[in-house]
């Protein structure tokens, strides 16, 4: 039995791994190999890489700094989890180990705007055109020409977030927009533009990457899609743990889920979408597992 199984290998998952081998605990780390962090082109919100850092290099530096203490990894997806009278049950088809502890870091899914083709989409975000973090890089679309695929509240407060980097702000709806007087007062102070969707037929144009709505194909040389996203915490809920509307996983202070030996760090749980708020939920998480595991047997050498 492992002393803690760690569900999701990105940045939360990781620093979780490094500070509960350092803990001298037995740890396990799964690794589906789906983690947004991988999917960065290149960070520069990463306090200590002045030049930046991509998000593969970023998990390959974490992964071996995690082997050189001895956590073992299993590449493979978690189809369920139970809890026990002794601990909890993790199973990847027809494998299947326990664990005194659990945390889950299994993140969330971005919504990909509808219609874009999987190596367009993956080119556009390699190379800038398309982006999904206006926290993490909206310094740089400073005064460039940027789209919002979005409509309601949450596509306003994105457009409104992007106008403090540039002038050129346009809202494009998915289909109809959906707002409210409020929402297209505060748009019209700000001096954004609304286009009507549906948006599709995507393309990149030079350096630019251009959609089709109902005023016509336009260009813009970065796009946000404000679309939501899944949050991935079905697996906790299913074993017990409690959730909020928008299915984040409900932690208290420790990073402690409402199932006793069931922690949660990183973007599954309510908070900033952010590799150093990921890592540090996860600082808090390890060193609350490694005193519950002491509750339970004092840890002596």
């Amino acid at each position: 039995m492992d002393d803690c199984i760690i569900i999701g290998a990105g940045p939360a998952g990781l620093t979780a791994a490094i500070y509960l081998a350092r803990y001298h605990l037995s740890v396990r780390l799964f690794d589906c190999g789906s983690s947004r962090a991988a999917m960065i082109p290149r960070t520069h919100n990463h306090a200590g890489y002045p030049g930046g850092i991509t998000g593969p290099d970023l998990l390959a530096r974490m992964r071996e700094q995690a082997a050189s203490f001895g956590v073992v990894s299993e590449n493979c997806r978690v189809t369920a989890l139970e809890p026990g009278a002794d601990g909890f049950r993790v199973a990847c088809d027809d494998r299947e180990w326990r664990a005194r502890t659990v945390l889950l870091a299994t993140g969330v899914v971005n919504h990909r705007p509808s219609g874009m083709a999987d190596a367009l989409h993956d080119e556009a975000l390699l190379r800038g055109l398309l982006r999904y973090c206006p926290i993490c890089d909206g310094y740089e679309v400073t005064d460039k020409r940027v789209g919002v695929i979005g409509t309601g509240d949450h596509g306003m407060r994105e457009a409104l977030f992007l106008r403090s980097y540039t002038a050129e702000v346009t809202l494009i709806a998915p289909e109809r927009h959906q707002l409210d007087a409020e929402c297209e007062a505060a748009l019209d102070r700000a001096g954004i533009i609304r286009v009507e969707g549906p948006c599709g037929d995507y393309a990149i144009t030079g350096d630019r990457l251009s959609v089709a709505t109902a005023d016509g194909t336009m260009t813009f040389d970065s796009v946000y899609p404000a679309l939501g996203s899944t949050i991935r915490s079905h697996l906790a809920v299913a074993a017990g743990a409690n959730a909020g509307d928008g299915g984040c996983l409900t932690v208290d202070d420790h990073m402690r889920t409402s199932v006793t030996g069931l922690f949660a760090a990183g973007d599954v749980v309510l908070g900033l979408d952010q590799i150093s708020n990921a890592m540090g939920q996860a600082g808090v998480a390890s060193t609350a597992i490694r005193n519950h595991l002491n509750e339970q047997a004092p840890l002596r050498r």
